[in-house]
């Protein structure tokens, strides 16, 4: 706010501006000459209303007064401003600075490329190099987890190549090559090809893993039943004892070629020429071998699971107690010791003591195998 020059000349006895700053009484003069001067452009004869304007407009209502006065003006003019004028203005403000900053920054941005700036372009170089070795360390993250993966998957796949070898050769089956891949083909279909994306590739290569940890258990269930399957054909004795062609007399009640009556015959007579060699029905452990008054010379082999085979009339021991036979060894030789009328093999089986056909385990499979001496 300013005040005309024409205030010092105003002042009685027509005293210079210079003067009256000297002296303290004519300053303070001016300074009433002054306010009297503000009042009268404002329309306010009463000094005191004056002030209590002022006061009542600078109050706690919040407003601010601005008073223009100028010699060109007749007469003073005044702008009053509230708190949302002020806010509003700041708004205002606070727009445009942010207006013309995006657009500094977009003209920047679009002729960056046009307009020769040797630091900009090396920040937008440094920003490039930046993204783009982001991006590396991230494929490459992805990579090394899917090499261990991968890794992961190479192992199972070497122990499901060796466990299918072990149960196709349980199985019997022995042109198996588990480890070449198997011939795949196809015709185009009309849909068109699509490329795999990193995360479907990921996602694929975990069901792969999760399909091979699956195979891999069912396989060994697989292998523990098939090789107890063997463990019990072993130690079944289906296998016949001499390679005699048919047998002489079968199990059941027969006539007692030394008593003349019905009598039980508790196994199969195989008719073989003395010496003929005797071989084991199935793997076990030989639980007697010696001489029993009714059998002669006898072996009787343990087979497990309550299961007992029995070898009578030899005319020689090739095993004792405790010996551990497999299926097709030689343990004795054909004869016609003890109770017997000529040269044979009497052969039973015994389950918990009690005597049971030995026909039901010899011709249980349609291939029967025939005794050879090992």
């Amino acid at each position: 706010m300013t005040v005309p020059d024409k205030t010092y000349a105003d002042l009685p006895g027509q005293v210079s501006g210079q003067e009256c700053l000297d002296m303290p009484g004519k300053r303070a003069q001016v300074a009433r000459r002054r306010n009297e001067r503000l009042q009268v452009a404002l329309g306010r004869e009463n000094p005191v209303d004056f002030g209590e304007a002022q006061t009542s407009h600078a109050g706690g209502r919040g407003f601010v007064q601005i008073i223009l006065i100028s010699d060109r003006l007749a007469k003073a003019r005044s702008m009053t401003l509230s708190l949302g004028h002020l806010f509003a203005s700041a708004f205002l403000m606070f727009l445009l600075i942010v207006s013309a900053t995006a657009g500094v920054y977009w003209l920047t941005l679009r002729y960056a490329s046009e307009v020769p700036l040797p630091a900009l372009h090396r920040l937008v170089l440094a920003a490039q190099d930046t993204e783009a070795e982001r991006s590396r360390t991230f494929v490459q993250q992805n990579l090394n987890a899917m090499a261990v993966k991968l890794g992961e998957m190479q192992a199972q796949l070497t122990r499901l190549d060796a466990l299918g070898e072990r149960v196709a050769s349980l199985a019997g089956m022995r042109d198996v090559k588990l480890a070449e891949a198997p011939g795949l083909g196809g015709a185009p279909t009309l849909l068109p090809p699509q490329n795999l994306a990193l995360g479907d590739f990921s996602t694929r290569l975990l069901e792969l893993s999760r399909q091979l940890e699956n195979r891999n258990d069912m396989l060994g269930v697989l292998e523990s039943q098939l090789f107890e399957q063997a463990v019990k054909k072993k130690l079944m004795p289906t296998m016949l004892p001499v390679g005699a062609p048919f047998n002489a007399s079968g199990f059941g009640r027969r006539i007692d070629p030394f008593t003349g009556q019905l009598a039980m015959h508790e196994g199969i007579d195989f008719l073989a020429d003395p010496g003929t060699p005797v071989v084991a029905a199935a793997d076990g452990i030989v639980v007697f071998a010696g001489f029993h008054p009714q059998y002669g010379y006898v072996v009787d082999i343990d087979h497990g699971n309550d299961l007992v085979t029995r070898y009578a009339h030899c005319s020689k021991l090739l095993v004792k107690e405790g010996d551990v036979v497999t299926r097709g060894r030689k343990i004795s030789e054909s004869g016609s010791t003890g109770r017997s009328t000529g040269p044979h093999l009497h052969f039973e089986v015994r389950f918990r003591g009690a005597a049971q056909n030995p026909a039901k385990f010899l011709f249980a499979t349609p291939a029967t195998h025939t005794a050879r001496a090992k």
